[in-house]
């Protein structure tokens, strides 16, 4: 069985929760939970609320994401 795509969408950081952990609300209003990608700790890119990000979103579970990139 083949590992199936993660789902690719943009939302607005709405809040700011502890272990880099982010409430996102996704384009179409749904919110879900994001941590920030590995690259993104490791190079230690600093995600706020309000921030427009990008998010990776696995078909499995859609409440729970990754954030992959913050918008300028």
């Amino acid at each position: 069985m083949a590992k199936q795509e993660d789902i690719v969408m943009d939302g607005n950081v709405s809040e700011v929760l502890p272990n880099a952990t982010f409430r996102v609300v996704l384009d179409n209003g749904h919110e879900v939970l994001a941590t920030m990608a590995g690259k993104m700790r490791r190079f230690r890119i600093r995600v706020l609320a309000g921030d427009r990000v990008t998010m990776a979103l696995s078909p499995y579970d859609l409440t729970r994401g990754r954030i992959t990139y913050r918008f300028k």
